[in-house]
């Protein structure tokens, strides 16, 4: 199936659903240009066996950096899809790059990262009048997003971040990262890009606070679980507030009902993942003892998708492709209101490329059910993020 919708200038998106992960890796590598490309972008379907398509990649791109990480679904030409082995090829025309893999990630040493991020960027050469930016890909199942991109975002000064968690769908299994031919587990990759494109960060949710605040009364903020809910146990706490029994709590229902934190004036959400036989919940971001909430009320998701994507540059022209991470928790509860359709539409027109991830990263934080990327616009006129 083929996209009428036009297609990027610069940058090369190629996708392949053969089946098995050298045959797919193959399929998507043929059409990249080796001697045009610096670096290429690799999202992998969870549950594939990544080491087979991040080796079989570097045979067939003869080397070329391939960086990425295993996923919860992927933003293709078709929008949604989660069987699909998605590369972007990046031209020497427009970019620069230079990576470090960070590892580990537990037990993280504050320390070792900044030193590491630090002397990395201070190695990269700066190009007269290209602009910087960081991605960040990290193994979606530590736990150490929180922390790590703090210090990143504190360490690297006015380099805008953006990122996601690599996924495994819905199995939180295991989760990889792909950096120059394999694959890591307990480890996150920062790839410092330099490019002659305009840019700008994209970030949206469809979530607002409802209700009183809620407040953590016992939690264990190394694991993410919270135990309490205003000295109640959580389960029953939080099954209380959105109104259904503790043995109805799902997937979908914490979907649609996450907690909000707020943080400098906005809301970011702090999505759970599970309840356990205890009546703990496990969160997907940072959770600590004495933490005030909300529980966030969703808003229509495709009025605020194509608001959030309504990105135009200082001339009022619209991006040219937009790099982005997702959050499968959106995705879900987007497919379960059968509005799966209506959103792909959304991105594919938007020409949004990326990932469904389990967590992103933005502005310094490490967030959930949250749309964040990076909108690139054409090099006719040049604006700074």
């Amino acid at each position: 199936m083929r996209s009428t919708r036009p297609s990027p200038t610069c940058v090369t998106v190629s996708m392949s659903r053969a089946v098995g992960e050298a045959a797919a890796a193959r399929n998507a590598a043929i059409e990249i240009d080796l001697e045009e490309t610096c670096f290429v972008l690799a999202f992998v379907p969870g549950g594939w066996d990544c080491a087979v398509v991040a080796q079989t990649l570097d045979d067939i791109l003869g080397g070329l950096p391939v960086f990425g990480c295993s996923t919860a679904g992927q933003i293709t030409t078709q929008g949604y899809e989660t069987e699909v082995l998605l590369l972007m090829a990046f031209p020497k025309a427009h970019f620069r790059c230079a990576s470090v893999l960070l590892k580990p990630l537990k037990p993280l040493s504050t320390t070792t990262i900044a030193t590491q991020a630090q002397r990395h960027e201070r190695k990269f050469q700066h190009t007269a009048g290209w602009h910087r930016l960081g991605l960040i890909f990290s193994d979606g199942l530590t736990k150490q997003e929180d922390i790590l991109i703090s210090t990143l975002e504190t360490v690297l000064g006015d380099l805008p971040i953006f990122g996601g968690s690599a996924g495994d769908g819905l199995r939180f299994e295991k989760t990889f990262v792909l950096h120059q031919g394999q694959v890591h587990q307990n480890s996150a990759m920062l790839l410092l890009l330099e490019t002659d494109l305009p840019f700008q960060g994209v970030g949206c949710d469809h979530f607002l606070p409802a209700g009183n605040k809620v407040v953590i009364t016992d939690a264990d903020p190394e694991e993410r679980k919270v135990f309490e809910i205003n000295g109640a146990p959580a389960a029953l706490e939080y099954a209380r507030l959105v109104g259904c029994a503790v043995e109805d709590l799902s997937p979908l229902i914490f979907a649609e009902n996450p907690m909000l934190i707020e943080y400098k004036n906005n809301h970011y959400v702090r999505a759970i993942s599970d309840a356990d036989e205890n009546g703990a919940l496990s969160f997907m971001a940072a959770i600590d003892d004495g933490l005030i909430m909300t529980l966030g009320q969703g808003q229509e998701i495709i009025k605020t998708l194509q608001t959030g994507l309504r990105i135009r540059d200082e001339n009022g022209r619209s991006p040219d492709f937009i790099l982005g991470f997702d959050c499968v928790l959106r995705k879900l509860e987007i497919e379960q209101k059968q509005l799966g359709r209506a959103v792909s539409d959304v991105l594919g027109d938007a020409r949004v490329f990326g990932f469904n991830t389990y967590g992103e990263q933005h502005c310094g934080l490490h967030m959930n059910q949250t749309l964040v990327g990076v909108a690139f616009f054409e090099p006719e006129h040049r604006n700074l993020y």
